[in-house]
């Protein structure tokens, strides 16, 4: 089979099994679809039924196949570390030998000091949180005195969150490059992320103007490899983020796994000039997973299979596609 194209489709947060070192991340029992499928008494994902996903472990509604269309197995990560950042950058053969630092406790008043002199800002929270539920605690003093409000989580990330209001975007986004530029070495989180919302009290939503600022991959990448030879790579997704946008010829801005997927198909049937699209579907982990919501998450999944079918059919005879 001759290849000339290769569509590599992320799925965020959706594994499979626990890896030998779940324990050293309190996770025990893990096996996120098959979970969700449990907790919602079984899932309709037929065209991934067919690909094999049943296949590869025991998901309720979603049955192995005695003939599947695709390739499927199960692997298990190298690199040290959890996040998206260390997820993604192995996928690209870069693997992480030191996981990068963590801060469930906050980060140190030194550090937050001379953030905040650097950026002239003053900052509340600076705690491990989920972003929807910081913007409904911290939201209206937010409003009231101007303070950013800064969080991190069980990745290593430092959080910036402001509503649009007080702080448009292109400024929110100038304070994280500052922090970008501080969080080094021993503080060197792998991503930094401005999360801008907006509303009123009671009424807060985050919008879709999110950007990571992440750290630029140490060596070189697939994505580097594909470039250095000539051929074009583009991007869809938090993938020009997550890479710094190391070795992306384009890429392409969405706001949801709909706008994924619509970009991906769209790029399939309408574009021949990227050899290598990666693309990644971030609401499985931003809007279901840290907020343990089963009922989302399945959503999701079988919302993924719907568009899913529509990739099957318009793929080309040279293109390769490959889930993870």
């Amino acid at each position: 089979m001759n290849i000339n194209r290769i569509i590599l489709i992320v799925i965020d947060a959706c594994g499979v099994g626990a890896l030998p070192d779940a324990s050293d991340y309190d996770d025990t029992n893990v096996s996120t679809i098959p979970n969700v499928a449990n907790e919602v008494n079984g899932l309709s994902m037929p065209n991934c039924q067919k690909l094999g996903l049943g296949n590869i472990v025991n998901i309720q509604g979603v049955p192995p196949v005695s003939s599947a269309l695709g390739c499927y197995g199960k692997m298990a990560s190298m690199s040290k570390g959890k996040d998206s950042t260390v997820g993604h950058w192995e996928i690209g053969g870069l693997i992480t030998t030191q996981p990068f630092p963590l801060f469930p406790d906050g980060f140190p008043d030194s550090l937050i000091k001379q953030f905040e002199k650097e950026a002239k800002v003053t900052t509340i929270g600076n705690k491990t949180a989920s972003g929807t539920q910081i913007i409904k605690e911290l939201g209206e003093q937010h409003l009231k005195t101007g303070e950013l409000i800064l969080y991190t989580s069980a990745d290593s990330v430092f959080q910036l969150t402001a509503h649009e209001d007080l702080y448009p975007p292109k400024r929110l986004y100038e304070i994280c490059s500052i922090a970008r530029d501080l969080l080094k070495d021993e503080y060197g989180v792998a991503r930094v992320i401005a999360r801008p919302f907006e509303g009123s009290p009671g009424n807060f939503t985050r919008t879709a103007n999110r950007k990571d600022f992440s750290l630029t991959p140490p060596k070189e990448t697939i994505l580097n490899l594909f470039m250095n030879n000539n051929y074009k790579t583009l991007a869809i997704g938090k993938i020009w983020d997550l890479f710094a946008g190391s070795g992306i010829s384009n890429h392409i801005k969405t706001a949801s796994n709909e706008g994924v997927m619509l970009a991906i198909n769209t790029t399939i049937e309408k574009d021949r000039k990227h050899q290598f699209v990666m693309a990644n579907l971030v609401d499985f982990d931003m809007l279901w997973g840290h907020r343990r919501d089963a009922v989302g998450f399945a959503g999701g999944l079988e919302s993924f299979d719907k568009h899913l079918r529509e990739t099957l059919t318009i793929l080309k005879d040279d293109d390769l596609l490959i889930i993870t």
